[in-house]
């Protein structure tokens, strides 16, 4: 007769050796993982298991060929229950390990590995597994081989992230990890644009920590995210960066300038942004190639934001505006307006017709913006005084087919 194997035996030695070299983590972890494994209490365990691996003070190094708790746990334990456990869960604990100091050989072929079992059926485990992949390789200078492998990448699985049933859990995991390696590919191959659309949809998922780690990672992409925002061609509405939470990530830090120089570009302030720009931090801007190499396009940025500024601050029944009026505003002198005016018009922030003769210029239409408290509350004012010149006129109208029929 054979004797009895328990499958869960090496495990069960590995929590025990780990719970009594780490007796800080035995109770709330190595135990818990000891004893759900005897269980079988799956669904406990991979909560557990990823509280570890995001945890602040979990990753430690040991002896041996496994180097850290966090390999060693997947080696050991993640493993050996892989085929019961949520396979998206199994993927973020893998992503967690090979992010964990490994070499980049090292952690590419934890991935690999894993990515071999995923049956192509697991969309969403699979994406995940490429990005994260994907994103290692982006982080140690990748070679032009390298990205153009994951160009071609990029372009597969956005095709394969509409398949997922959309607002779900999976989805929220996937996209997140999606888009914070093609923010990654463009922040390194260009151009600006480029990266702040992929980064824009990457906040829509991204979610800050308040760890040290997360801190330093949001202030990074925030000062990315201006960057791109003030030099991207075809940027213009930066009211969906300016009245983003991830901005608050630079307030008293170095960095916190560029908030003021986002603002007063996205807000059309001309005065203030000439003193940002030319008095309050000509050094700081001086130390960013992105701000120096595309400074002329940025203060164009700036002025045809002033303009659309300007025309939507009118009531729609007064944007005829001649061009003297446009050149106080903007600052510029009364021969540059027709360029800035057709240079709105072919960059599709408003719409209408100039006259050259009689220098003026009717607007019909604007670019929607994302508006911040004031200007919702001067709209809301522009409402309110429509829906008094509408009552006054049905007030006039009834009074005069009154007086008709009499």
């Amino acid at each position: 007769m054979s004797a009895y194997v328990d499958p869960m035996g090496a495990t069960v030695e590995h929590c025990n050796a780990m719970a009594t070299q780490f007796p800080d983590l035995a109770e709330k972890y190595y135990n818990v993982f000891r004893q759900c494994c005897q269980q079988k209490l799956w669904h406990q365990l991979t909560l557990c298991m990823m509280e570890f691996y995001t945890a602040d003070d979990t990753n430690r190094p040991i002896s041996g060929d496994n180097k850290s708790t966090y390999l060693a746990l997947y080696k050991e334990l993640v493993q050996a229950v892989a085929g019961k456990l949520n396979k998206l869960s199994v993927s973020q604990i893998a992503a967690a390990v090979a992010f964990s100091g490994l070499s980049q050989e090292e952690g590419t072929a934890l991935l690999d590995a894993l990515l071999e079992t995923t049956p192509k059926t697991d969309i969403a485990s699979k994406l995940y597994l490429e990005s994260k992949r994907s994103l290692l390789l982006l982080n140690d200078s990748p070679d032009k081989e390298t990205l153009a492998s994951i160009y071609a990448l990029i372009k597969t699985n956005k095709e394969l992230l509409d398949q997922l049933i959309q607002d779900s859990p999976d989805v929220i995991i996937v996209n997140r990890a999606h888009y914070e390696m093609t923010m990654s590919y463009y922040k390194i191959v260009g151009p600006p644009e480029a990266f702040y659309e992929e980064a824009i949809r990457y906040l829509n998922y991204y979610t800050p920590e308040d760890k040290d780690a997360d801190k330093a990672k949001s202030q990074q992409l925030a000062v990315d995210i201006c960057l791109s925002a003030l030099t991207g061609e075809g940027v213009y509405n930066l009211g969906q960066v300016v009245s983003n939470p991830m901005l608050l990530a630079l307030k008293e830090t170095p960095d916190a300038w560029l908030m003021e120089l986002l603002e007063a570009c996205g807000n059309g302030q001309v005065t203030e942004f000439k003193e940002l720009v030319s008095v309050k931090y000509p050094a700081q801007i001086a130390s960013q190639p992105a701000l120096v190499n595309m400074g002329v396009q940025m203060q164009e940025k700036m002025t045809l934001l002033a303009l659309v500024k300007m025309i939507f601050e009118r009531p729609a029944s007064e944007r005829t505006v001649d061009f003297a009026t446009i050149s106080k505003v903007l600052q510029i002198s009364v021969d540059q307006v027709e360029w800035v005016i057709m240079r709105a018009f072919s960059v599709k922030l408003m719409e209408g017709s100039m006259d050259q003769v009689d220098e003026i210029v009717h607007v019909t239409w604007i670019l929607p913006r994302v508006l911040d408290n004031g200007q919702m509350s001067a709209l809301a004012n522009r409402f309110g005084e429509w829906a008094v010149k509408v009552a006054k006129t049905k007030e006039s109208m009834q009074a005069d087919g009154g007086a008709l029929t009499q």
